[in-house]
């Protein structure tokens, strides 16, 4: 070798055997014979010692018997010598698993501000499940009166004890209230409820006579759809209790057929707003107008239906208002509160003096029907707005609500032939900021008016409770449903969305004091704003110790309390995208002022006449939408944010949770 190796001669004869693997006793045994060992521990009288003890105390573990008498509770049929046999053995094990086991886990160390931090998140979740089982108890008190008094009634009045039927004869309790039911676990009602709509519901929806589209829409068909979706669709047993989901969905397209007849009786893509359910007919109100909100808060439902049941009639019928809505002009994306249908009140063509509303050219005949379906666009009826009163309360209101809902409903951008719809409702916001938000003095709430003669007339500080539904909408808009946070952390909030989540925080605020301001707590269903041009001394809500007392002007007419939902809605969907707990706490302090002013102690709660007043005078009845709307957002509200999430569910305008198109399961 010219040059030395990096290694020994010794090396080359390296025995790589050495490195395989080998197991424990192997590697126990080659320790013990080796040289090193004999010459390092043998000759130390410390390791001879050390040796001897181990061997000691593995003798020991495997000699001494099990004083654990557990050991023993499953040998007592053997004879005495297996007993033990059988009790050394598990001895044996039981000392061996403990030789070997291993080391324990130790718990997570946690600084005094985390463990401060933990602590008060389970003491706040603790706080919330209470409260939240508190609305379920209201629940059940509202149901109980309604159950005792007013069963398969439309609604309770519970102060006579009695029921109402206000809204077509349907039992629109009974079916608002299901899924709420469902939602909060109360299964007996469940049962109770869809009991009752087996029993009863497809024979009314048979025989009765006039109910409004909208309404019966949004509470009755609302709730059969939801509830066939809560209960497991049509691939499923019922997972609440009560009938098949098949039950619901059955009964929802019996009465969405007999409802089509709105849509082909009406000479406009605009639909009659009355119904004749016996015999399958519609007509006009006398003055042949319509609410624009009515006829654009159909289609979150008639959409679903198609759906799920794979009939597209549904959907076209109602879709195509908001595709004729499309072509009508507008003030910067705003729309007047009544569109026009027909010269009057019309029966198969024919006015209130018997007269022929349509050319027979522009008359069609469907033979597969034997129905008469006036042209679309006949001569004399086009289907225009009517007046130029603009305002986001009473009749406009669930019109721009609908334009965003149906667009997530449909999958937001996944869904370019629903476009149109986010379009008009971004034209339609940047309207609402630039025309109808103003400050009130002298403290600065931020509202929304109301043009009653359009953009050239004057401004009115009116604001309904109604309106209130605005800030949940805005802010639904803005994220999509997302978390506030994981919108901005994904970059997805355009400078609109921003001014319009910044908008929605400053409403809710507003919508809260209009409660904060009374005696009672409770909101008036219209409030005014104090403005530079407008003022009315002696009208204010009754708490003097409130920040805006002189802000708020509450009318005397204009006093009452409906128990509606609006502003716990927005509360809710803004504690879900913001994650702020001022929410929660704004929604519980609602809740108790219900509790405290409109429970009524057989049963039910009622609506008042004065929230300025203590006690304040109640009005005995118990509105359908507080078991279907008001309690049901609380609850929600106080609840897991995982449950309803709201970029997989859209609410319809009566809080019937409808799942979005990339959620709805492939029930048909």
């Amino acid at each position: 070798m010219s040059k030395s190796l990096p290694y020994s001669t010794k090396d080359v004869n390296y025995d790589n055997a050495k490195f395989r693997h080998r197991s424990f006793t192997k590697a126990l045994n080659q320790t013990m014979v080796t040289s090193n060992v004999k010459r390092e521990c043998v000759r130390c009288s410390t390791g001879k010692f050390l040796v001897v003890l181990m061997l000691f105390g593995v003798a020991y573990l495997m000699l001494t018997p099990s004083k654990n008498s557990d050991s023993t509770t499953h040998v007592v049929a053997l004879n005495k010598t297996d007993y033990h046999m059988n009790a050394t053995t598990l001895s044996t094990g039981t000392k061996l698993k403990r030789l070997f086991r291993k080391a324990p886990r130790l718990p997570p160390r946690f600084s005094p501000d985390e463990m401060h931090a933990n602590n008060r998140s389970t003491v706040e979740a603790s706080k919330w499940n209470a409260r939240q089982q508190k609305v379920r108890d209201s629940f059940l008190h509202a149901w109980s009166g309604y159950k005792r008094y007013a069963m398969g009634f439309d609604e309770l009045m519970p102060l006579s004890k009695r029921g109402n039927d206000g809204l077509g004869g349907l039992g629109a309790t009974v079916v608002d209230a299901l899924d709420t039911a469902m939602i909060m676990g109360v299964d007996d009602i469940v049962s109770e409820a869809g009991s009752w709509i087996q029993t009863h519901l497809s024979e009314r929806i048979a025989h009765k006579g006039d109910v409004n589209l909208f309404e019966t829409t949004i509470r009755v068909l609302g709730g059969l759809l939801s509830a066939y979706h809560l209960s497991g669709g049509l691939n499923a047993s019922s997972i609440h209790g009560g009938p098949n989901p098949r039950l619901y969905l059955e009964i929802a397209t019996s009465l969405a057929d007999r409802l089509l007849s709105a849509f082909t009786f009406s000479p406009t893509p605009i639909p009659f707003s009355d119904v004749v359910l016996h015999d399958k007919s519609a007509h006009s109100s006398p003055d042949g107008l319509s609410s624009t909100s009515e006829v654009s808060t159909l289609q979150l439902e008639f959409n679903y239906l198609s759906q799920i049941s794979g009939d597209s009639k549904y959907s076209l019928a109602a879709m195509r208002v908001l595709e004729h809505i499309k072509t009508l002009p507008k003030v910067e994306g705003l729309v007047p509160i009544y569109i026009r249908i027909s010269s009057g009140r019309t029966t198969n063509g024919l006015d209130l003096l018997g007269h022929a509303l349509f050319p027979l050219e522009d008359i069609l005949f469907d033979v597969t029907t034997s129905n008469t379906i006036k042209h679309l666009y006949a001569a004399n009826n086009t289907g225009a707005f009517s007046g130029e009163n603009i305002r986001l309360g009473s009749r406009g209101d669930s019109y721009y609500e609908y334009l965003l809902k149906v667009w997530l409903q449909q999958g937001g951008n996944r869904s370019s032939n629903f476009t149109y719809l986010h379009s008009m409702y971004e034209e339609a916001m940047k309207g609402v900021r630039h025309l109808l938000v103003r400050k009130s003095i002298p403290n600065g709430l931020v509202f929304v008016g109301e043009l009653p003669y359009g953009a050239s007339g004057s401004f009115s500080p009116k604001m309904d409770h109604l309106v209130c539904f605005l800030p949940g909408t805005l802010a639904l808009g803005a994220t999509k449903g997302l978390t506030k946070s994981k919108a901005m952390k994904e970059n997805l909030l355009s400078v609109d969305d921003l001014e319009n989540l910044g908008l929605a925080e400053e409403l809710a605020k507003t919508c809260f004091e209009m409660y904060s301001v009374t005696s009672t707590g409770l909101a008036p269903e219209i409030a005014y704003f104090h403005v530079e041009d407008f003022f009315e001394e002696g009208h204010d809500g009754g708490n003097k110790s409130s920040q805006y007392v002189n802000d708020i002007i509450i009318r005397p007419a204009d006093r009452h309390n409906l128990l509606r939902p609006e502003t716990v809605e927005s509360l809710f969907v803004l504690y879900r995208i913001t994650e702020d707990p001022k929410y929660r706490e704004w929604g519980w302090q609602i809740f108790e002022a219900f509790e405290k002013y409109t429970k009524v102690d057989s049963g039910g709660y009622t609506s008042l006449n004065d929230v300025t007043a203590v006690p304040p005078h109640r009005r005995d009845k118990m509105e359908t939408f507080f078991l279907g709307e008001t309690l049901k957002y609380i609850y929600l509200l106080f609840g897991d944010s995982n449950i309803m999430p709201l970029d997989k569910f859209i609410f319809n305008t009566e809080a019937h949770p409808i799942p979005v198109s990339a959620s709805i399961r492939s029930d048909a």
